[in-house]
């Protein structure tokens, strides 16, 4: 049949945008309120705050949102969650179900047409569903006719790399090293997954710089530091409990040093729900200096401060930089100092839109302290030089010697929860020959070692057919991958995609010519095999490893854990296996035992797990061995970015809004911004307004074109809003269809999502 009419783009909607003051104050009051009427909404009151009660809990579930780590010893009472924690609980508790009749409905077509929000508020999927080749309606299948399926179209590949098999940051371990395993004993290395989207340039810089792709700090840490740089990050919305470190980095005398295009309101005063004299107070203003950069002009940034450090050091040797350390523990010092002589401070200044004073206040700062951290995100690695921006990073603290010490360290924060356990546990297209050797030996398999396909790879694969079949595990593809269209005319081509979830997404719409969704247990969920209840583990941002076990009676008798699922693939692909899938999803300890004996770090895996508060892995650049790197951390020189802008162009980039996790929309309302049921709407410099002789709420289509492709997002209301001039911003994924798909970062392959030159088209 005809490719199905479905649309890989949001629809556009009728919405009575209204516009209020952005807010001064993060969480608080209303945030309780919020999250409270979630849970009202979608579980009810009483069982709602029974399951929030053991959320990040010693002995209870890990939150399915963000990796922020949980205090190693004291956990609150009150609760150890966000607002945006308990949204994410709401959603998958939720006790809307989505049946077969769902699905009778409303065909895949219709689906397409609905705004993401409602989709993912339409309720747990409940059993396994096909969609047929010569269907436009999804209808039940089961279980053991669902692995059939796959195992059928597998099977009958010409090659194992016609198969993708992704990962989501909701994994768990034990899932993971599970699915990697799978597709290697299969034959491919086709491991993309969602941190090819995000902390990708982060990987690879810490790697070549400080020899592990992972941060340095722990949480202790950020209380501890003199100064704390966050970069590139809006934690009141994508963080909201990194808050409570910031705080605590203020109460114990530090710094807040806040580096962003745009002002956000988490960054500015915090109100600690949980401390009621602070409610009574006001909160706790955060952030002691505010630099609104342009975007990408980080690294021309921290270039200025350096070389402000670098002069004073020179007037007195030793008083700024550690040259013991330097000496002791780096290599490049000599070319980094040379390259930072040529630079003209007043110059640069200009071109990074913060004035000069400010710089010099913050690099005055720098010179006096030892103890820093500096914290990013998105908005440093989804650039074309995303690596050298977080290369540059590392060159600030190696000059202080502020790695491996108390309060000082490099923090990446990440985004989805296990998203740095998925990649420890080996889900990655570019797997180490010392790894492969480590699975080969232990499971007497032969894994292939030609690289795979990362995510835009992978797009690039299934848009020329050269890829057939593709399996989800977990996440919502359509909706958080780049160039929107594209994406969904490549996912099209594939014989068979395969969507294992909790609810229903874009990626349940926009599908292959034949169709599975394979429903799962949820974080919070009990988890029952043969040898009884099970519980998981996952990785937060700092490295340590603990375990989840779900308190809640799953959604549907007819669910299946993710390991469940995985095993099922295997067994019914894998006729003449020499791996007991059997055996690993009877009992999770099985899969555990199998992870002490192959990944560093994992040793006495099974009872190390289970103490409560986990356990730290080994990183080489926290104990400063830079081990991989023979000991020694490096300087890198890396080129001052000279962005061509033409004049009736704006440097747009893509964020969320504070009712909205990754591709899940809790809501329409953007508060901490003002910016009220809308999301089709793009803030904008008044200065550029008026350039452009545009007003408020008029509405515009917005273009980007790349290497010949013009893209267009039509239907977006402008809104002033106090961004640095010449740049804009809208949010995800609305706005994907605009991000070109070979338009990606040197090295990581990450795509540029937060640099898209854009034009504006008023309708009329």
């Amino acid at each position: 049949m005809n490719k199905r009419r479905v649309y890989a783009i949001p629809p556009i909607e009728n919405e009575t945008i209204k516009l209020t003051k952005p807010q001064t104050k993060a969480a608080g009051v209303t945030g309780v309120i919020k999250a409270i009427s979630h849970i009202h909404e979608e579980i009810g009151l009483v069982k709602g705050f029974k399951s929030l009660n053991r959320m990040n809990q010693k002995g209870g579930f890990d939150c399915s949102g963000c990796a922020w780590p949980d205090p190693d010893n004291h956990r609150s009472g009150l609760g150890e969650y966000c607002e945006n924690g308990a949204k994410a609980l709401a959603e998958e508790a939720t006790k809307k179900r989505i049946s077969s009749e769902f699905f009778k409905q409303y065909s895949v077509e219709e689906l397409s047409m609905k705004s993401d929000m409602w989709l993912g508020k339409s309720g747990r999927l409940t059993e396994p569903m096909i969609l047929k080749e010569e269907s436009n309606h999804y209808e039940p299948i089961s279980w053991e006719n669902a692995f059939s399926l796959i195992a059928t179209h597998l099977n009958k590949l010409n090659s194992p790399d016609e198969a993708v098999f992704y990962t989501s940051g909701r994994t768990s371990n034990e899932a993971a090293f599970m699915y990697q395993l799978f597709a290697k004993e299969f034959g491919t290395n086709n491991l993309p997954d969602c941190s090819n989207m995000c902390h990708e340039s982060s990987g690879v810089a810490l790697t070549e710089t400080v020899g592990i792709g992972k941060g340095s700090v722990t949480l202790e840490d950020l209380h501890k530091a003199e100064v704390i740089l966050v970069i590139g990050q809006n934690p009141g919305t994508n963080h909201p409990r990194m808050l409570s470190a910031l705080k605590q980095c203020k109460e114990n005398g530090g710094s807040i040093v806040s580096i962003n295009p745009l002002p956000e309101t988490g960054l500015v005063n915090f109100v600690d729900p949980q401390d009621p004299l602070e409610v009574l107070m006001g909160g706790t203003e955060l952030s002691d200096y505010f630099l609104q950069i342009k975007i990408n002009e980080d690294i021309t940034l921290l270039k200025c401060l350096m070389k402000l450090m670098l002069d004073e050091e020179k007037k007195v040797p030793g008083s700024v930089f550690d040259h013991e350390f330097i000496s002791a523990k780096t290599t490049g010092y000599e070319a980094l100092v040379q390259s930072l002589e040529a630079i003209d401070v007043t110059q640069l200044a200009t071109q990074t839109g913060v004035p000069l004073e400010q710089i010099n206040s913050v690099a005055e700062l720098l010179i006096q302290k030892k103890r820093i951290v500096i914290c990013w995100a998105m908005g440093i690695t989804q650039h074309v030089n995303g690596v050298q921006n977080i290369r540059e990073i590392v060159n600030l603290l190696l000059l202080k010697g502020s790695i491996g010490i108390e309060g000082g360290g490099t923090c990446p924060v990440r985004g989805h929860s296990n998203v740095q356990g998925d990649r420890t546990m080996g889900i990655y297209e570019k797997p180490s020959e010392a790894f492969l050797k480590a699975i080969d030996s232990h499971f007497n398999i032969h894994s292939p070692r030609k690289h795979g396909y990362d995510v835009v790879d992978a797009i690039g694969a299934m848009k020329s057919e050269k890829v057939n079949v593709f399996i989800g595990l977990g996440g919502n593809f359509i909706s958080a991958t780049p160039d929107s269209e594209r994406t969904g005319e490549a996912m099209q081509n594939c014989d068979l995609t395969v969507q294992i979830s909790t609810k229903l997404n874009r990626s349940h719409c926009v599908t292959g010519k034949t169709a599975l969704i394979l429903p799962c247990l949820a974080r919070s969920e009990q988890d029952f095999q043969l040898s009884g209840e099970q519980f998981v583990s996952v990785e937060n941002s700092m490295g340590i490893v603990h375990m989840s076990r779900g308190v809640r009676t799953p959604a549907s008798n007819k669910l299946r854990s993710e390991v469940a699922i995985v095993a099922g693939i295997a067994k019914a692909t894998l006729k003449t296996s020499k791996i007991n899938w059997a055996e690993m999803e009877a009992d999770y300890d099985v899969i555990r035992a199998h992870i002490s004996q192959v990944i560093p770090g994992f040793k006495n895996y099974v009872a190390k797990v289970r103490r409560e508060e986990g356990f730290y892995l080994p990183n080489t650049a926290r104990d400063t061995t830079f081990k991989p790197l023979n000991g020694k951390a490096k300087f890198t020189v890396n080129e001052i970015p000279n962005h061509r802008v033409d004049a009736d162009e704006c440097i747009l980039m893509t964020i969320r809004t504070h009712d909205q996790y990754n591709t899940t929309i809790y809501g329409m309302d953007d508060r901490y911004r003002g910016i009220l049921n809308a999301r089709r709407v793009v803030l904008m410099n008044v200065e550029d307004m008026a350039r452009f002789k545009l007003n408020r709420l008029d509405i515009v289509h917005i273009t980007s074109q790349y290497n010949g492709v013009l893209r267009k997002a039509e239907s977006f209301k402008v809104v002033p809003f106090p961004i640095a001039k010449g740049c804009v911003a809208t949010y995800f994924p609305e706005a994907n269809c605009l991000v070109p798909l070979d338009h990606v970062a040197e090295k990581s392959n990450t795509p540029v999502s937060k640099f898209i030159r854009v034009r504006f088209e008023k309708v009329k």
